[in-house]
């Protein structure tokens, strides 16, 4: 007789997942952080805390830092054990949307008809 629930048995369970989920410590500290960097603009723009061109550059720094704290600590990109499949799939991800953007831009600016 089998003492294993319905689902968790040898095929389908978790029974051959081999990465951990993550603690309830990893996941305060990301939304802990998740929080931080997500105030840090916020207030830097609403109190005027920099020029211009520095809040551009204090959003797009806090951005990427978000996107790498989602990847770290909830998306558990480090966890990742044998082929890196989605470390790659993402990278060519990132790859195609910065070819995009920056091919719109380029076709953009060197438009002719405006």
């Amino acid at each position: 007789m089998s003492h294993n629930a319905v689902g968790h048995g040898d095929h389908g369970g978790h029974a051959g997942h081999r990465g951990h989920h993550g603690t309830l410590r990893e996941y305060v500290i990301g939304f802990a952080l998740s929080i931080v960097l997500t105030l840090i603009p916020i207030l830097a723009v609403m109190n005027d805390w920099f020029g211009h061109t520095a809040s551009i550059a204090v959003l797009l720094v806090t951005a990427v830092l978000q996107f790498a704290v989602q990847l770290l600590f909830f998306m558990h990109l480090r966890e990742e054990a044998g082929p890196r499949y989605n470390l790659a799939t993402l990278v060519l991800g990132l790859i195609i949307v910065v070819v995009v953007v920056y091919g719109s831009i380029w076709i953009m600016d060197h438009n002719k008809m405006y």
